[in-house]
């Protein structure tokens, strides 16, 4: 079962994920060094996905920012082929297996489709929840509103 979407102010849900490199990542070993944005994603390859990441692919400056992960249910192997295809660098987190589990722990897993909806969360160095958005899946994310995030979240820690 899905939970709610955590709240902006509580403790990121941690995970742990393999990339598509086959390592394994944990929300929690960037606690204290590096701000994370996590960018759920339904499918590798489908048109509205692909014009996002690429969208954040083609922003270094957003990226130097922030860690980013995006997270689908998608197998690894998948991701490893979707990374190369399109040029993404940043971490493509597999929650194949248990399958959406992490997307579950956001709020974000849609069960009847089997994959993660449109879901982006800031987590600060104290692994909290900064900033987060749903979107509906036919509706791309702004990567502007990452950016504002970010910058506003840079401004609170001076």
């Amino acid at each position: 079962m899905t939970a709610a979407v955590p709240p902006v102010g509580s403790e990121a849900p941690d995970f742990i994920a393999r990339n598509q490199h086959g390592e394994q990542i944990r929300l929690s070993d960037f606690r204290g060094r590096r701000d994370v944005v996590l960018v759920f994603y339904p499918y590798a390859f489908s048109r509205v996905c692909t014009s996002e990441l690429g969208a954040l692919r083609d922003r270094p400056d957003l990226l130097a920012g922030a860690e980013f992960l995006a997270i689908s249910c998608d197998p690894m192997f998948t991701l490893r082929a979707y990374a190369e295809s399109e040029r993404l660098e940043f971490g493509l987190l597999s929650d194949f297996w248990p399958h959406g589990a992490t997307a579950s722990a956001y709020g974000v897993f849609d069960a009847d489709r089997g994959c993660a909806g449109r879901g982006t969360f800031v987590v600060d160095r104290a692994g909290v929840i900064r900033w987060s958005v749903v979107n509906p899946y036919t509706e791309s994310r702004d990567p502007d509103d990452y950016a504002e995030a970010l910058a506003s979240l840079r401004r609170d820690l001076g």
